[in-house]
C-alpha cells in the first residue's frame, strides 16, 4: 500500500537524529541539505491542504515541529505577485524549491540596518538555499513566475513561527515580528495503521 507521507516521515526522522547528534551549524546545514534534497526530489508527498494558495498573500504551513523545538519544517505557497517583506530569520535555515520558481533578493547589514546587495537569484525545483546569521540572514523572496504557483519547503533550527524576528516595512523602518502559521493542524505522520494492517502476519 502506498504511503504518500513516507518521504516527509523519513525526513523528520533524519533531521531528528541530526539535531540530536550535533549542534554544529556547518554540519547541520551540510547534512540537512542532503536530507532536504532527498525530500524535494519528488513532489507527490505534500498533502493538498498544505499546498493551498491564498489570493492575497503567501501562505506558511507548519508540517512538523520537533517536540524540543530544535527544528521545524514548513511549506511556503506563493501565487504570482506574492512576496515577503525584507526579513531575517535569526536561526539557521534551509530552503528547498519543490514546485515553480522563487526569486531571492539578497540583503546585507550596514550599521545594523539591512541594505540591498544588488544580488539576486532564482530557485528552480531541486535548488536549495541556506540562511543564518553567520552566512547571511536577510532577504526578500517572491514568486518568480507570472503564471504558476510556487511552493518551497523550509527547515529551520527553531520553531520558526514562534521566533521573534525583524522585517522592513514599506517606509524602510525596522520592525519586530513573529510570523506564526496559517493552519492550526499539521499532517498526521504517525498513523501507519493501514500499512501495518496490510502486512502479512
Amino acid at each position: 500500500m502506498s504511503d504518500s507521507l513516507e518521504p516527509l516521515r523519513q525526513f523528520v526522522r533524519a533531521m531528528t537524529a541530526l539535531v540530536s547528534a550535533t549542534g554544529d551549524e556547518s554540519r547541520l546545514l551540510a547534512t540537512g541539505r542532503d536530507h532536504l534534497a532527498a525530500l524535494i526530489a519528488r513532489d507527490d508527498w505534500l498533502p493538498e491542504a498544505f499546498a493551498l494558495p491564498h489570493p492575497d498573500r503567501y501562505m506558511q504551513y507548519l508540517l512538523h515541529c520537533d517536540p524540543l523545538e530544535r527544528f521545524s519544517v514548513v511549506s511556503f505557497v506563493w501565487q504570482p505577485g506574492h512576496s515577503t517583506p525584507v526579513h531575517d530569520h535569526t536561526v539557521w535555515g534551509l530552503v528547498g524549491q519543490l514546485r515553480g520558481a522563487e526569486r531571492c533578493d539578497e540583503y546585507g547589514l550596514r550599521d545594523g540596518h539591512p541594505v540591498s546587495s544588488g544580488a539576486s537569484h532564482v530557485m528552480a525545483p531541486g535548488a536549495i538555499d541556506a540562511v543564518s546569521p553567520s552566512l547571511g540572514d536577510w532577504h526578500r523572496v517572491s514568486n518568480a513566475l507570472q503564471d504558476q504557483t510556487a511552493i518551497s519547503i523550509h527547515v529551520y533550527g527553531a520553531n520558526i513561527g514562534a521566533v521573534r524576528r525583524h522585517r522592513l516595512d514599506a517606509s524602510g523602518a525596522l520592525l519586530d515580528f513573529v510570523s506564526g502559521y496559517d493552519s492550526p493542524v499539521v499532517p498526521n505522520l504517525w498513523d501507519r495503521a493501514a500499512a501495518v494492517r496490510a502486512q502479512t502476519p
